[in-house]
């Protein structure tokens, strides 16, 4: 994601009837608009996999699965992201625009978004009554990590190599790692001789 030059700022109500009305997407962090990125292909085909593998797997339950373009609210009209894949199982989850009871929130790094990812966006989704797992998956090597709320209501963190089975316990689903990354090309280390 990379911020607008011009540091625009509006409000909230302003923000959701701008927003749909754009070429490009913006999440929005306390009134100012922040722009979303592109990604690459293994970012592109990690996020489908991931969406296709949950979407085939809540086909006759009640939970619902979306992918890239559909909004995540945070703190009434404070916060708006776009993670890469959302879960929702609530049935208050009505509106047409967003989500705003997540119980799985699946982010897919990249060096531009890295950081955020895991610092002010993964904080800000902590304050969600709802969210009961995080998922961070690596593009450039396969890795997952997922973060997942205890009973005391603390996260715990679990990391899954290429070979494991990935236990999403939010909605009750176990998907292969080597599943999430069918198709992707990692880069090879170069070694000196």
């Amino acid at each position: 994601m990379v911020a607008l030059s011009d540091r625009i700022l509006m409000s909230a109500k302003e923000y959701l009837i701008w927003e749909p009305t754009q070429e490009e997407r913006y999440e929005y962090w306390d009134g100012e608009l922040v722009a979303m990125s592109g990604g690459t292909r293994n970012h592109n085909r990690v996020c489908g996999n991931f969406f296709r593998l949950l979407d085939d797997a809540e086909r006759d339950r009640v939970c619902e699965v979306y992918i890239v373009d559909v909004k995540v609210q945070i703190e009434s009209e404070q916060k708006y992201f776009y993670p890469d894949v959302v879960v929702t199982c609530d049935e208050r989850d009505i509106n047409p625009q967003l989500v705003q009871f997540p119980c799985l929130i699946i982010e897919v790094l990249s060096p531009s978004t890295e950081a955020a990812d895991r610092g002010k966006k993964f904080a800000k989704y902590r304050q969600s009554s709802t969210l009961q797992e995080y998922v961070l998956a690596q593009v450039a090597q396969p890795g997952v990590e997922v973060f997942r709320r205890n009973e005391q209501g603390k996260w715990v963190l679990s990391e899954y190599n290429l070979d494991e089975i990935l236990p999403l316990v939010s909605i009750n689903v176990e998907i292969a790692i080597a599943d999430l990354y069918r198709q992707v090309q990692f880069e090879t280390e170069e070694t000196e001789d």
